[in-house]
């Protein structure tokens, strides 16, 4: 049996309703820039990364899209998550969404909102919405 490199994530590509606003958001909130455009059949994904390249989103505009928004209840994508180093990072999270329009909720269950922080045995957990209803996660595992 060959033996294989483990993989990273390379990118993480979504599918938008407002490519123009999602990109400002994915901007401001990720530090992430605009590197290029790459049209494909029906549609274009623009291509927004950090500085080491490390951080990479493909937002994609498909003519066919009717607008509706995403829900992780159905089959696909569920959540995106990230990590963190300490739970101070997510309380500083939680000020630089709301910076950027991301209101604090009882539950992150509509776009643009952001839960509590949950702490769990296993870390905290910090769930929120990106325009389009995407739920994105940045957890911090818990210190032992």
């Amino acid at each position: 049996m060959p033996t294989v490199t483990p993989p990273r994530l390379h990118h993480l590509a979504i599918t938008v309703t407002d490519l123009d606003a999602s990109v400002r958001w994915y901007e401001a909130v990720f530090d992430v820039r605009h590197l290029m455009d790459v049209p494909h059949p029906g549609g274009v994904g623009r291509i927004l990364a950090d500085a080491d390249m490390q951080l990479m989103f493909a937002l994609h505009r498909h003519d066919s899209n009717a607008g509706e928004l995403f829900g992780e209840a159905t089959t696909g994508l569920d959540h995106a998550g990230f990590v963190v180093r300490t739970r101070a990072d997510l309380e500083a999270w939680q000020e630089h969404l709301e910076s950027n329009g991301v209101v604090r909720s009882d539950t992150a269950d509509k776009p643009l909102t952001q839960s509590p922080i949950a702490d769990e045995p296993y870390g905290s957990v910090l769930v929120f919405r990106d325009p389009d209803n995407i739920q994105l996660e940045f957890f911090a595992p818990a210190a032992h």
